[in-house]
């Protein structure tokens, strides 16, 4: 039966959220499964995506075959790499402690990346709002300075009556 790791479309329209799941390649999108490995929240952002790496690799291993979209999540979450080192492994080229070295390395470097990413975004969200807000300050004070001078014109103007009340 030939499996492929693909997604699986779940929540309403205009705001898709999607399961990772391994199911025969002859069932239907949205059909029977085989397991599922995770989740995929692309209304996020940066996306969120949920993935039990080490089932990804079992599947991998007996021989599934992801889906365009399904490899580059799969890479992204490093399942990929950790099936690569696995198969390094298993035909002696380094020792399971090394591929575990490896793999811990790449997540952190990984983790760096994703936080730099939502600290760049906060940032970007917080200009933005400081900008709104004095461009915000800057109409009030306008208003303001426009209130003022309406109401020092019709002072004089019954000045100039008063006056010309006290000339009779």
């Amino acid at each position: 039966m030939p499996v492929k790791i693909r997604l699986q479309r779940h929540g309403r329209k205009g705001k898709a959220f999607y399961w990772i799941v391994a199911a025969d390649s002859r069932s239907k999108r949205d059909g029977k499964l085989l397991e599922k490995i995770g989740t995929y929240n692309p209304n996020t952002n940066p996306a969120t995506i949920d993935l039990d790496v080490d089932k990804a690799v079992t599947w991998l291993q007996n021989g599934a075959q992801p889906t365009d979209t399904a490899r580059a999540l799969l890479s992204y979450k490093g399942a990929l790499l950790k099936n690569h080192l696995t198969v390094g492994v298993r035909k002696g080229a380094l020792t399971e402690e090394e591929a575990e070295k490896k793999f811990a390395a790449w997540l952190d470097e990984k983790g760096g990346k994703i936080s730099g990413k939502e600290a760049g975004l906060a940032k970007a969200a917080a200009d933005e709002k400081t900008k709104i807000l004095t461009a915000e300050k800057a109409v009030n004070e306008a208003r303001v300075a426009a209130n003022t001078v309406v109401e020092e014109e019709p002072a004089t103007d019954n000045e100039i009556v008063a006056t010309s009340n006290e000339e009779e």
